[in-house]
């Protein structure tokens, strides 16, 4: 079974909080329900529109295989039963920063992943974070939930 970097359900709190930039592409604001993590993310909302209010389930992943084996080319998993099976939208990207703010019980961890130029920021207590590290690949997989 694979084992999961993150898992969470976050309700997008706005969305372009600084203003669109970019015609396809929007910044979600986001806060999760069971950890009390911050989010924001670029998604391509042409393709995933998402809106303010909604709940979605974000999972982070080092593979898309149920056996946890790494994920060898696109091609390879055609055909193949996959996590991506169970969600709307799939990205897969790089951890590129890993950064502290503030000290004691007030510290927080920033993690900072790129998705093909999409950005994400995941902020929160360093707990939740411990899976992290610096040039690791992973898949941001995202559903909307009712």
């Amino acid at each position: 079974m694979v084992e999961l970097l993150f898992d969470d359900i976050f309700k997008v709190k706005c969305v372009n909080p600084d203003g669109q930039k970019y015609d396809k592409v929007s910044r979600i604001d986001a806060r999760s329900e069971k950890l009390a993590m911050h989010m924001l993310l670029d998604v391509n909302t042409e393709i995933y529109p998402i809106d303010e209010g909604e709940k979605i389930l974000m999972v982070l992943s080092p593979t898309l295989n149920y056996d946890g084996a790494p994920v060898a080319s696109h091609s390879s998993q055609e055909g193949k039963k996959s996590l991506a099976d169970k969600f709307e939208y799939v990205m897969h990207g790089k951890l590129y920063k890993l950064s502290e703010e503030g000290s004691g019980s007030d510290l927080k961890v920033e993690v900072y992943a790129s998705f093909g130029g999409l950005q994400m920021m995941l902020k929160g207590d360093p707990v939740h974070c411990a899976k992290f590290r610096v040039d690791q690949n992973m898949f941001l997989l995202l559903r909307k939930l009712p």
